[in-house]
């Protein structure tokens, strides 16, 4: 390049001023002749661009424009008319293809007043333009996150509270459509879903039917936290459900998923907000932040509407409980005596029942030690039995008497079980609603008439399978702790309403099945509990009440019951907010027939060439479970505790079966000795047996997956039946057997 200054004295060289050209790395500076074609390219130029100076010599700058020549050409005419063009920012082209935001100028080069070129100046804008849009997109976001707070702190409808949060969001996350799934209360107390749409009319969605709770879905309604995809048609998730298709026919097109729970201030899940989208990769990370705010505040104004609901409805009960009370002016001092007498006669009544649980606590080893004699009755009368001959008519005759005895024995000891809620009385079909409806005297009386009691029954509510008689005194259990933590008074809410615990909540409850179930819901408004009291609720003897005052067995009772009715029991619970106890138990399906006897089966034999081995400490009961197994063609060796079992089996050839008593001397219960007889033997198979069905093999009052167990006391064909079937990997009924959970 010519000296620009030529004949000036501070004039600098050509060399310094290309020096000084390239020494700019963060800006490209290049000339261009009257064509357009490159005459220098500085450092700079190949940093931003790509192209080195030798590559551009000579050739057009146009490849740098995403208009080609037609863009330069602009640029010129601007510069040669105007003496600057290309002022303005815009996007252009970089060696490998990729764009980049610039902000450059073209001026002329001019000699003696003629010009005979041009210097292209850029300068890369990319990162400050993507900080200004960010700024703008958070301003805009803000602005509508403002509109909408405002929006909602004045609302108090809430289908119109929903929509202006479904329609907001939208406009946040840039969604071609967006809805609001929530649940309400309608005035019998029933729960259903409500929904809102925004981007799109109603009769898009009017076909189908609310989302299931799905494992796309899942997440949402369970609170777990925000989802987003770039393409939900290839999450993992996406299509495990029934008919794994996905979306149904129909549907509009989602690509781009973004899904947020809305959770009240207690934890509880009010909705769920979802948004799509038919392109890919719709939503961003700032996206997920605004909806998280958002999502707070519908929370916030969800909750707001429901406290301004349920305030007026506690000005409207306090108006009628006023209104109650000034008609009981009259009889006011015999109303309370009589009711003070009912309340004493039911706090006796509740003062046995626990007294009855604390007998039940003793009553299991006591069934434990009755039915190893028993074990031993019933297993030597039936050998007398096999042994002596069919046409021994008398003494056949006396053995069987004998076993009917021991039979009405046996059954004795199932209901001191029974007596002592170990399990079911008598279960029989109960209508919750007519059994609730009818309870609801004996609670106003207990509970005195500081307590409001009110009852919410479902529609069309399902029959169940349970003890009425327990399930009336697990309720009744329930109140009364209510009354306890409302020393001031409050309310009382029994609630029914058919219920359905899906996959992923059993999946997180291990002991709790899927499945249709009633729901008894039990609330109150007194003291709640905190997270240590609310960990041990169920514990036997656990009680926060002053010694002498309560045993602490109330709600291990309901547990234990609950449980052994094949339910599941959950309490929710906050300090200064009251308690929610919850009661899930299976619906009754009713079942055919089963009157006429089973049709006798053979009774099965082993082989030599299987060897059991026996661990039981009762000598009587280890010498018939030995001789029975024996008869039947099995190797046999016994043991009386676990350590000696464990000694026996380091010179022992193979053993194919562990046969073992559940409650065992020595330090080592029969879960104990299973569990390293199997890292011992692996592949070993167990029989457990018991007379008392709450011990270590019980999780929850539920047998452990996998575990095999046959109660005491059982017959010989009883225990060839489950030896064989425990070998062959087969189950058979749990009602011949005990509980299994293969």
């Amino acid at each position: 390049m010519q000296d620009i200054h030529a004949g000036n004295a501070d004039a600098i060289s050509a060399s310094q001023w290309r020096q000084i050209v390239n020494s700019a790395l963060d800006t490209a500076i290049i000339s261009i002749d009257r064509s357009g074609r490159v005459t220098s390219w500085n450092a700079g130029a190949t940093r931003i661009l790509g192209w080195s100076e030798p590559e551009m010599l000579g050739q057009t700058l146009e490849r740098i424009f995403p208009a080609g020549a037609s863009q330069l050409e602009r640029e010129i005419a601007d510069a040669v008319d105007h003496g600057r063009g290309g002022g303005e920012e815009s996007w252009r082209l970089r060696k490998d293809g990729s764009q980049f935001w610039a902000a450059g100028e073209l001026t002329p080069i001019t000699e003696q007043g003629e010009i005979v070129g041009f210097v292209k100046v850029l300068r890369d804008r990319t990162q400050q333009r993507a900080a200004e849009l960010a700024v703008r997109e958070d301003r805009r976001a803000l602005e509508i996150l403002n509109r909408a707070g405002a929006s909602l702190g004045r609302e108090t409808d809430l289908q119109r509270l929903v929509q202006t949060v479904t329609d907001a969001g939208v406009e946040l996350t840039g969604a071609q459509f967006g809805a609001f799934f929530y649940n309400v209360l309608n005035e019998r107390g029933e729960s259903y879903m409500l929904y809102t749409l925004s981007g799109v009319p109603a009769e898009a969605f009017a076909k189908f039917p609310m989302p299931r709770n799905t494992k796309v879905f899942a997440p949402t309604f369970n609170g777990e936290g925000i989802v987003r995809s770039d393409d939900i048609t290839q999450d993992a998730r996406y299509g495990q459900n029934e008919p794994h298709k996905g979306m149904p026919e129909g549907h509009l097109p989602v690509r781009s998923y973004l899904a947020v729970p809305v959770i009240g201030r207690d934890g509880r899940v009010l909705g769920g907000l979802f948004f799509g989208h038919a392109a890919v990769g719709v939503f961003t990370e700032r996206s997920e932040r605004g909806m998280a705010g958002l999502a707070a505040e519908a929370a916030v104004a969800i909750d707001n509407v429901h406290l301004a609901r349920a305030a007026q409805q506690e000005i409207a009960e306090r108006t009628r409980a006023q209104e109650a009370l000034r008609n009981l002016n009259a009889n006011l001092e015999r109303t309370i005596a009589e009711r003070t007498e009912q309340l004493r006669a039911t706090e006796e009544m509740v003062r046995q029942a626990q007294k009855m649980e604390a007998v039940g606590q003793l009553t299991g080893g006591v069934a434990h030690d009755f039915n190893n004699i028993l074990q031993v009755i019933v297993g030597n009368l039936d050998v007398v039995r096999r042994l002596v001959p069919a046409d021994a008519g008398r003494v056949q005759r006396s053995v069987e008497q004998a076993l009917n005895g021991a039979r009405q024995a046996a059954s004795l000891t199932q209901r001191l079980l029974a007596f002592s809620r170990r399990q079911p009385l008598d279960p029989k079909p109960t209508d919750v609603n007519s059994l609730v409806g009818g309870m609801a005297d004996l609670l106003n009386r207990s509970l005195g008439e500081t307590i409001a009691v009110e009852t919410v029954r479902g529609a069309g509510l399902w029959k169940i399978e349970v003890d009425p008689n327990a399930l009336e005194s697990a309720i009744l259990n329930l109140a009364v702790n209510a009354r306890d933590a409302m020393p001031h008074g409050g309310r009382l809410t029994i609630e029914t309403v058919n219920a359905y615990i899906d996959e992923a909540y059993a999946i997180s409850h291990a002991e709790v099945a899927p499945g249709q179930y009633v729901l008894i819901c039990i609330s109150d408004t007194g003291m709640g509990m905190d997270a240590e009291t609310l960990k041990r609720a169920f514990e036997p003897f656990f009680t926060t009440k002053p010694v002498g005052q309560g045993t602490g067995l109330g709600l291990s009772q309901v547990y234990g019951f609950v449980k052994q009715s094949g339910g599941h029991v959950k309490i929710y619970s906050e300090v200064g907010q009251g308690t929610t106890v919850k009661i899930y138990l299976p619906r009754f399906e009713a079942a055919s027939s089963e009157s006429d006897a089973a049709p006798a089966m053979p009774i099965p034999e082993g082989t030599s060439q299987e060897t059991v081995l026996v661990v039981e400490d009762e000598a009587a009961v280890r010498a018939y479970s030995v001789d029975a197994l024996r008869d039947l063609g099995y190797c046999v060796l016994e043991a009386a505790d676990g350590p000696s079992a464990l000694r026996l089996l380091e010179t022992a050839g193979p053993v194919d079966l562990l046969f073992t008593d559940v409650v065992l001397p020595g330090g080592m219960t029969g879960a104990q000795l299973a569990a390293q007889v199997q890292a011992l033997r692996p592949g070993i198979k167990v029989l457990f047996t018991t007379g008392y069905a709450r011990n270590a093999i019980f999780h929850h009052g539920r047998l452990d997956k996998g575990v095999q167990l046959i109660t005491k006391p059982f017959s010989y064909a009883d225990l060839a039946s489950k030896v064989r079937d425990v070998l062959d990997g087969l189950s058979r009924s749990p009602e011949r057997f005990g509980r299994t959970t293969d």
